[in-house]
């Protein structure tokens, strides 16, 4: 199209690994962008990052950076949002805000394009991406949400790594060979790099992800309980998780149990999830399919399999769902968000 519109995007937090995936689909998308910026730390500032062909310098992200930017795409921490995304929406920009700063303003659309995209046309400036875990499963739940409604979400998860960072992939692969060289492993990230304890991650499954609240619940499996809400639009839905961190680099995988409101007929569940955009259902148990991290990694979809009915509650479901947590769960989701607001002003 000649004479398609085109749009000046800021990526903040560029060197960072989910920074890097945004990067990455607005070539491969073809996003059509007219300047790209990259932002970054002042230590980053200087470097040169590949993008069409072309050597784009980062700079150093400031309050004046966003002046002429269309979109703002932030992944650089909450503080750094917190700071920056206001005046990126003084000078005009669309934020949309990769990190948990603005998820539970009231004032601030949450969304999964998939689910509750109406939301985000009625952004005051700023849009924030939910955590990677709530988008995978909100993603599977919606047609069955739409269709049946849901009474309650009982979810554990087994998340990747890199859901921690870069810092933590590489602790991940060194305890790895010293474990296996019959050497002590060095903890110095996980559960969380803050606190004074650190615990093996190599050949084992830690139950906290993010520091506990006062009610015995992590801030990560709070994050899942009240975004599930939100994005729902139904404070009624209740929901309770457990987030396992895992020796898997990429790929967040999670047991879902639902109780739905109304009987369902399985055939039909799986109908409506092979139907719903962006899920595929691989559920073939008799033939070992169901998703794996490994299959879904480097993919955008979010995958569903091992549907059951419950043994015992008559309108209980048990699935399984898996989703890169750097694409669907963080990159992809945000610039999906531009891409569907440039749709609807088409």
């Amino acid at each position: 199209m000649a004479n398609q519109l085109t749009y000046n995007v800021a990526v903040v937090g560029a060197t960072g690994a989910v920074g890097q995936q945004m990067i990455r689909l607005l070539e491969e998308r073809n996003f059509p962008i007219k300047q790209l910026k990259l932002l970054a730390s002042g230590r980053s500032a200087g470097k040169t990052v590949t993008f069409k062909g072309q050597e784009v310098v980062l700079e150093e992200a400031t309050p004046e950076s966003f002046a002429g930017v269309d979109f703002a795409l932030f992944s650089a921490g909450g503080s750094v949002s917190k700071e920056l995304a206001p005046h990126a929406v003084r000078h005009g920009a669309i934020v949309i805000d990769n990190t948990s700063a603005y998820r539970m303003d009231p004032d601030v659309p949450l969304v999964v394009p998939e689910v509750n995209m109406d939301a985000a046309l009625a952004h005051k400036g700023i849009i924030a991406n939910p955590n990677c875990s709530t988008i995978q499963m909100v993603a599977a739940l919606k047609p069955l949400y739409d269709r049946f409604g849901i009474d309650r979400i009982i979810v554990s998860t087994y998340q990747a790594v890199s859901g921690a960072g870069q810092s933590a992939i590489n602790e991940l692969l060194d305890q790895s060979r010293d474990v296996l060289d019959g050497k002590e492993a060095e903890c110095r990230v996980l559960p969380v790099g803050k606190l004074p304890v650190h615990h093996q991650i190599a050949f084992n499954a830690i139950p906290q992800i993010d520091v506990f609240t006062d009610n015995g619940f992590t801030y990560e499996e709070m994050k899942m309980v009240n975004e599930t809400k939100k994005i729902f639009g139904d404070d009624t839905v209740q929901v309770s998780a457990t987030c396992v961190r895992i020796p898997v680099v990429y790929g967040h995988s999670e047991s879902v149990y639902v109780e739905l409101k109304q009987d369902y007929d399985l055939n039909e569940v799986r109908a409506l999830l092979e139907n719903a955009p962006g899920v595929v259902v691989v559920d073939a148990p008799q033939e070992q399919q169901y998703p794996l991290a490994t299959d879904a990694t480097g993919k955008l979809d979010v995958f569903v399999g091992r549907l059951r009915r419950d043994l015992h509650h008559p309108r209980g479901l048990h699935m399984w769902i898996v989703s890169d947590n750097l694409l669907k769960g963080a990159a992809w989701n945000t610039v999906q968000i531009a891409e569907e607001l440039i749709k609807a002003r088409a």
